[in-house]
């Protein structure tokens, strides 16, 4: 089961990583003004970690609602995911994927892990 780890960043905000078993950081969130900001950001990827996946890097792709996650292809080329609130906010983003298919395993440890996963504060 992964966890959450709350930590402060350097301008005494706050921001979060989901954590997978093997320590290995899933996605982060944007910066929180305080940490039960972030906390409220944790249970909206906790209640949207089971959303639609909707391809940005295939033409035509049909748009999907949100909440949702979406597949992208950053300016270094690389594949991204980010998963996107039914607000229209983004509450969690992935590291770069040199391949598509390593981008949607990072998409299915977060429908997995996050559902779940403890909250741990490191700050």
């Amino acid at each position: 089961m992964g966890r959450f780890v709350i930590k402060a960043t350097s301008n005494d905000e706050f921001m979060f990583n989901l954590i997978a078993d093997n320590n290995q950081v899933i996605a982060s969130s944007q910066v929180y003004k305080s940490v039960e900001n972030a906390k409220i950001g944790i249970e909206s990827v906790k209640n949207n970690a089971k959303a639609a996946v909707e391809d940005k890097t295939v033409a035509g792709a049909a748009e999907l609602p949100c909440p949702k996650f979406e597949i992208f292809k950053d300016a270094e080329d690389k594949f991204r995911f980010r998963l996107v609130a039914s607000n229209g906010e983004i509450i969690g983003a992935s590291q770069g994927y040199t391949t598509k298919e390593h981008c949607q395993k990072g998409i299915d440890s977060v429908k997995a892990n996050a559902p779940a996963a403890e909250i741990v504060k490191e700050c």
